[in-house]
């Protein structure tokens, strides 16, 4: 496997200053954006099937073991605060389930009949979608989902850091990245890690603008749960409406601390129930209702 092979490159970083060590790991990294670059394409598959499947009712499920199961558990959380969804909108299952956020869960990745049965606990339909991740690419938990998931009709993804691989021959839409050997070998928390936390970032940053989660490149579907969040959505409402912060925290408190009905109170002079019926029957992009402000003015 290229994941398992030494790297000729760091063969003596042992012997090197710390400032060679962080030099040699930038320079590794460095390859890994022209890696995820060629895969780009793939990940277009993959972001144009999850928006259809989420637009339909459907959802996302990330499956992974160790590193590749907590990058997906970290994508699956952020989307809650980021976009305003349901957290069962973007699920992420992990190989020894919550305990192997932070402990090795010995013999968990092994597990096809484990990999199968958490994810059909889930309720796996046909309109889903599920992302298996592995930088080997023959994971047997998630080789296990994958199955599962192909045997109910949902759409399956495959990202791995090997090329050929199980995983990638499995789905319907492999994504391979072929980062090349580790810096430490076979430690895949490194290059593989990160390309396979850019894909992620990716599938669901880009399904999320196309569902009408963003507005320009303002985050208009922000959860407003802390003081930071809540220092956002006031700068978000001005800077769309134009008004002064004041006014946008009083039109955030008239509606509920959600952006985007705030600015579509302000922009087409209606009452909150009216904005979010308005967005509603936009099918929640922003840009739809508040470009046809004209029309009620």
């Amino acid at each position: 496997m290229l994941t398992e092979q030494p790297n000729p490159r760091t063969e003596n970083i042992d012997q090197l200053s710390t400032l060679e060590i962080l030099t040699r790991m930038n320079e590794e990294d460095a390859t890994v954006a022209f890696a995820v670059q060629k895969a780009l394409p793939a990940v277009a598959q993959a972001v144009d099937a999850v928006t259809e499947r989420i637009r339909q009712g459907g959802r996302l499920f990330y499956v992974g073991a160790g590193t590749s199961g907590r990058l997906g558990v970290l994508d699956a959380a952020e989307c809650v605060p980021t976009f305003s969804v349901e957290p069962e909108l973007v699920q992420a299952i992990i190989a020894g389930g919550k305990k192997a956020l932070t402990t090795a869960i010995e013999g968990a990745e092994d597990d096809t009949d484990m990999g199968r049965a958490d994810l059909l606990a889930r309720g796996l339909t046909e309109r889903d979608v599920v992302v298996g991740i592995a930088a080997s690419g023959r994971t047997p938990y998630v080789l296990g989902a994958m199955d599962a998931a192909n045997e109910i009709g949902a759409v399956t993804i495959g990202i791995a850091c090997n090329v050929p691989s199980p995983l990638l021959e499995k789905v319907k839409i492999p994504i391979g990245v072929p980062v090349g050997a580790e810096v430490i070998t076979g430690s895949t928390r490194l290059k593989a890690g990160t390309a396979q936390k850019m894909i992620l970032n990716m599938i669901s940053t880009a399904t999320m603008i196309n569902v009408g989660k963003v507005y320009g490149n303002l985050m208009v579907d922000v959860k407003v749960t802390n003081r930071k969040l809540a220092d956002r959505a006031r700068r978000i409402v001005s800077q769309v409406t134009g008004v002064d912060e004041t006014e946008a925290a009083r039109l955030l408190q008239e509606a509920n601390n959600e952006v985007k009905t705030a600015i579509v109170v302000h922009r087409r002079r209606v009452t909150p129930d009216k904005a979010r019926q308005l967005l509603r029957e936009a099918g929640g992009r922003l840009r739809l209702v508040i470009d046809n402000a004209a029309h009620d003015s």
